[in-house]
């Protein structure tokens, strides 16, 4: 691929994951709020429909994430890419117009099915890259997920405030303007001599994680390890804004702007700092560090008693983030070209398990630590479980190090 065409690919691609996470960004102030509005409920009880909403989108995820990735292996990246921008708009149009709670399901539903197209994005990034260049764009991947971290919560927080329904309908309009956009600029990334058959065996989701971990037995660990951070993650993705007007009673307003300053530092850390500790440690060294970040963020933010140290806490937490790109450079330097879509639909399958997974286990924790009847009244409850997980992850890294 030509230098200009790969540039303008890889904004794209930029683009395209910023919206997806815009998404994310957008619900997280907005959704308890949402929820509480449409069921006549608190913000406890709130959290508990919080876990089976995303249980509902990952399930979907799970569903359609090797589907995806092994039709992009066939036809190309392109095509699976732009029907699943569109798809995104139709979401977040039920998301603006949802009448009651149970017409969110069917918005979640929409976006599982269209949000397995990551898989598709990181197999793209993984098409044009070599080297370090691969381990150092897939720290664009952080610093997209951190601008949408920016402008969805800014969306979400302010725009919310004058009308829960308005976030939703400016990020259907971005994910459609996206989508035709893509129409003229996006080159596609797969060379003919490089697609397979495609298989409906392989597109199994739970044959398509068997299938890596038993032809790439030293990616066992790795995946392990990437599964525990990201059930880890939820703590902060899916309930800090319960737990923020929980514990802290925050305006929206207020979330909002802690969100923005999250996405400074994420974007700060792995759209430029990323790409000087990968060549100057090591991608191993990075994995290790990024995850004990991880843990001492998610301690720190369980024990918080006055709320602006949240900003200070947030800190070692995005920090973590230094581990992602690296884990991702990992796996994929060990897999060939034309599997690179099927090994990013089973980590978008691991993603899918731990979005099953994590918020419903941490909301749970999260209601029973809060409820009415409750007789421990712990909040942070949900962050020294993360914690534990992120510090079992660092385990498995370390081992699988060692066996590599």
């Amino acid at each position: 691929m030509a230098k200009s065409k790969q540039s303008a690919a890889l904004g794209f691609i930029f683009i395209t994951i910023f919206i997806d996470v815009l998404g994310l960004g957008i619900i997280i102030p907005v959704l308890p709020k949402l929820l509480q509005t449409l069921g006549h409920i608190d913000v406890s009880t709130a959290s508990r429909y919080n876990g089976w909403l995303t249980t509902v989108y990952a399930s979907m995820q799970l569903a359609f994430a090797s589907v995806l990735g092994n039709l992009s292996d066939r036809y190309g990246r392109r095509p699976v890419l732009l029907i699943s921008l569109f798809g995104f708009s139709i979401d977040y149009m039920f998301m603006a117009f949802a009448p009651s709670i149970a017409w969110l399901f069917v918005g979640r539903t929409i976006a599982g099915i269209s949000g397995a197209s990551n898989a598709t994005a990181t197999a793209y990034i993984a098409d044009i890259s070599t080297g370090d260049k691969r381990a150092a764009n897939f720290g664009l991947v952080g610093a997209a997920s951190g601008f949408g971290f920016i402008i969805g919560i800014a969306l979400g927080a302010y725009l919310g405030a004058i009308n829960i329904k308005i976030p939703f309908m400016a990020a259907a309009a971005f994910a459609l303007a996206n989508g035709l956009y893509g129409l003229f600029v996006l080159p596609e990334s797969l060379p003919i001599k490089d697609r397979r058959r495609f298989s409906w065996k392989r597109s199994n989701p739970f044959g398509s994680l068997y299938r890596v971990f038993i032809q790439q037995p030293a990616l066992t660990g790795l995946l392990g390890c990437i599964t525990l951070v990201y059930i880890g993650q939820k703590a902060v993705e899916y309930l800090l804004s319960f737990f923020l007007f929980e514990k802290f009673n925050w305006t929206l307003s207020s979330v909002g702007t802690l969100g923005i300053f999250i996405g400074v530092i994420l974007v700060a850390i792995q759209g430029f700092l990323i790409r000087y500790t990968i060549p100057k440690f090591g991608q191993q060294k990075n994995i290790v560090a990024g995850l004990i970040f991880y843990a001492v963020g998610l301690v720190l933010i369980a024990f918080v008693n006055v709320g602006w140290l949240m900003y200070l806490y947030m800190i070692p937490y995005c920090l973590g983030g230094i581990s992602g790109p690296a884990l991702q450079g990992l796996t994929t330097s060990k897999v060939a070209k034309n599997a690179q879509g099927e090994l990013q639909g089973a980590i978008s399958i691991i993603n899918s398990i731990s979005i099953i997974i994590g918020p419903l286990l941490l909301s749970y924790v999260f209601y029973n630590f809060t409820n009415k009847h409750t007789g421990t009244y712990f909040p942070g409850a949900p962050y020294l479980l993360a914690a534990a997980l992120m510090l079992i992850s660092t385990f498995l890294a370390i081992r699988s190090f060692k066996k590599a």
